[in-house]
């Protein structure tokens, strides 16, 4: 069974109305994924039917870097456009998703590890709105981010992300959204568009990474750094990679992790992406 039928026929078992949220960590990929119809987008636009409807996303994305840790709390959070050199399409769109106040207040005092600021600045970077927009087109969810503090190490990530979980049990739709192998330097620019053109060492860092996280194997995730060279080269910067950490992180003792837009892209990138849900 291929991975995409295998992950159709889990999400399919789901209950509709499943006490726990499922985690989420996507792979962004390009911010054209936000308007284009490909695989990735239809993937997201599916799992979205097949999950519970949240209440509200809160969306942790490799764009949103700050030196202490923010959350979003305002009423309506802006579209930003983080990003140069794309047509005009993509500048032109909006995504109005309401905000939630309210549960940003509730979220700072869930975090114990670090104060955390209720920002009215930041909005809906890319690494949100192009996924969560083909997820809830209607915009009618209320959606948040929370900021990745740059200063800080994996385990700091994810000792943090733990302190979500009580988020899961009140319907919340927690998404990481980055790249497990994120390194634009070596990209094959001429291969872009080739069907899952990958080089070996980011073949092989994908896999280790699947492998390690069907083990249940965070430790080692998290210690990333000790992976090898093939770690170095996957992981040149750990922004993309520190919104799978805060998902590792949610995944409770009866989620199981599943597989999608399992692909490589441009050589030195992959769209992998992963759903923690509990499976009766």
């Amino acid at each position: 069974m291929n991975t995409l039928s295998a992950f159709n026929q889990y999400t399919n078992s789901l209950a509709p109305n499943g006490e726990l949220m499922p985690v989420l960590f996507i792979g962004h990929g390009s911010p054209m994924n936000g308007i284009e119809h490909n695989v990735y987008s239809e993937n997201w636009r599916n799992i979205a039917k097949k999950i519970p409807t949240p209440v509200s996303v809160l969306v942790i994305s490799a764009h949103w870097l700050t030196k202490g840790t923010g959350i979003t709390a305002m009423n309506a959070p802006k579209t930003i456009h983080d990003f140069g050199g794309f047509p005009e399409a993509l500048y032109d769109v909006q995504y109005p998703a309401p905000g939630n106040p309210k549960l940003a207040e509730e979220t700072t005092k869930l975090i114990k590890k670090t104060p955390v600021v209720l920002d009215h600045d930041w909005g809906l970077d890319h690494g949100a709105w192009t996924v969560v927009r083909h997820m809830y087109p209607l915009a009618d969810i209320p959606v948040l981010q929370l900021s990745i503090d740059y200063t800080k190490d994996a385990a700091y990530h994810y000792d943090l992300g733990a302190q979500l979980y009580a988020l899961r049990k009140r319907g919340v739709l927690i998404i990481g959204s980055g790249n497990m192998v994120h390194n634009l330097r070596m990209v094959s620019w001429q291969h872009m568009h080739e069907t899952n053109y990958g080089y070996d060492w980011a073949v092989q860092m994908n896999n280790t990474f699947k492998d390690l996280i069907t083990n249940g194997d965070h430790a080692h995730l998290i210690r990333y750094e000790q992976l090898g060279k093939e770690a170095s080269l996957a992981i040149p910067t750990p922004d993309h990679y520190y919104p799978l950490i805060y998902t590792l992180a949610l995944q409770g003792k009866k989620d199981e992790a599943h597989f999608f837009n399992d692909y490589v892209v441009g050589g030195s990138l992959t769209m992998t992406s992963v759903i923690f849900s509990e499976k009766d």
